[in-house]
């Protein structure tokens, strides 16, 4: 670790955010932040999401105030209403349903908290991904081929769920499989974590 750089850590326990974290080559810790996820009355997916990434940053940031921690969460968006991970088949085929041929906006926001120096900020890439229209035959076969229960919204666009797209909308490329990292680089350095500097 470089000696003026804080530690860093992640403050979830999905191994898609670790993956893609990975790629910008700074060491890191992960830890499980203890968040209530339940979307609050009337809340639109897209304020759920900053939400939840701000609170899980805060709540491991409570824990290591001199780190920077980052937290994210992603919440799928239809006509305004929150989708999350559907956890079983039955779930996610009904997801998968009543997504065939409609236009989803997913939602992900990711924040970095260091709480020694004050800072908090955080970011929403929204992404607007088009579904095909699916038959029941070909939701069956992807979900039993992938079985993508942990993904808000029943798909993995980086794998086979690709193949149930038509389109997909954003400016900020990794944002749909749970981590903006352009958003996030944004972030890091303005938490003093540089990932091709120094410091």
């Amino acid at each position: 670790m470089h000696p003026s750089r804080p530690a860093l850590i992640l403050g979830s326990t999905s191994r898609y955010r670790r993956e893609l974290l990975e790629r910008l080559r700074i060491p890191f810790s992960v830890q499980s932040p203890k968040v209530d996820e339940t979307p609050l009355p009337g809340e639109a997916p897209a304020a759920l999401a900053v939400r939840l990434a701000l609170a899980k940053a805060k709540a491991v940031a409570a824990l290591h105030p001199d780190a920077v921690v980052i937290g994210s969460d992603q919440v799928a968006d239809l006509d305004g209403e929150p989708i999350g991970k559907p956890g079983t088949h039955e779930r996610a085929v009904a997801q998968l349903r009543a997504m065939s041929g409609k236009q989803i906006v997913f939602q992900t926001a990711v924040a970095v908290v260091c709480q020694s120096r004050g800072f908090a900020a955080q970011e929403l890439a929204s992404v607007v991904v088009r579904f095909r229209d699916l038959s029941d035959a070909e939701i069956d076969t992807y979900l039993r081929a992938e079985e993508p229960y942990d993904c808000a919204g029943s798909a993995k666009s980086e794998g086979l769920g690709i193949s149930l797209l038509s389109a997909i909308e954003s400016d900020d490329p990794t944002a749909l499989v749970g981590l903006p990292l352009i958003r996030t680089c944004s972030l890091l350095r303005q938490a003093g974590i540089n990932p091709l500097g120094a410091a």
